[in-house]
């Protein structure tokens, strides 16, 4: 039998001892050390306790350093080499557990409760607290801002009209103000905004050009162009930047 380690995904994996029975900021370094490494130099030891679930034979330390790690980076800390107690390797794993690992555990856990032991665990219990409502927050915070972002993408979509759509639909008022927008003084835009309305209600503008030629307007004695070509294609220029 060859020992190899497998990859498992942490939220796989649950240890029966309660993460406050180890110092969290040692949690912390182990953490960054396993992120920055990228795995765990002392795989942890799981048994099977399903086709897709673990518990923590041996390395609850490791486990919860691992869980902290993927807490910091979901991505580098999602999965933890493990070695995997099957029925075929039970035995021989069992074995190296007790001889290689018991002796050499030097992880304080805490067996017997006292003040100074009452003190400290509600001590890693509060850091824990502030360290994930802190991740908390800033999940939050990034959450709105993001939330922001698509409303006011979304709000600039439909805000962005295509040209020929504001000649066709919109009412007169709202033509004109456009129309001031791009430097067409308030009076004569006030009368093209009123041919626009006369001129659609008689058939629908087919196109930009259409909008051209047949809007106009009274100059003196004689009719003319409401809006020149050239004009129109600043009007299109500048209503596609909005």
């Amino acid at each position: 039998m060859k020992l190899s380690t497998s990859l498992v995904a942490i939220k796989k994996i649950i240890s029966s001892k309660p993460r406050s029975l180890f110092a969290e900021e040692k949690l912390e370094q182990a953490a960054e050390l396993i992120l920055e490494s990228e795995g765990v130099i002392n795989p942890i030891v799981v048994r099977r306790t399903s086709l897709q679930s673990y518990e923590v034979a041996d390395g609850d330390f490791e486990y919860y350093a691992a869980s902290r790690a993927r807490e910091i980076d979901p991505r580098k800390g999602e999965m933890i080499g493990v070695f995997i107690i099957e029925d075929e390797n039970e035995e021989t794993l069992t074995k190296q557990v007790e001889v290689f690992r018991k002796p050499k555990d030097n992880i304080p856990v805490i067996t017997e409760w006292n003040s100074k032991d009452i003190e400290k665990f509600l001590i890693n219990l509060e850091s824990r607290f502030e360290k994930i409502t802190k991740q908390l927050l800033e999940q939050a915070t990034t959450h709105v801002q993001l939330e922001n972002k698509v409303k006011s993408l979304e709000q600039k979509l439909a805000d962005k009209v295509e040209p020929l759509e504001v000649f066709r639909k919109f009412d007169k008022l709202n033509i004109a103000s456009r129309l001031i927008n791009v430097g067409i003084p308030e009076k004569r835009a006030s009368m093209i905004a009123e041919v626009v309305e006369n001129e659609r209600s008689k058939e629908q503008f087919k196109s930009l050009n259409d909008v051209v030629e047949r809007v106009k307007i009274s100059h003196g004695k004689s009719m003319q162009r409401g809006i020149s070509s050239n004009k129109m294609l600043d009007i299109v220029d500048l209503w596609s930047k909005r």
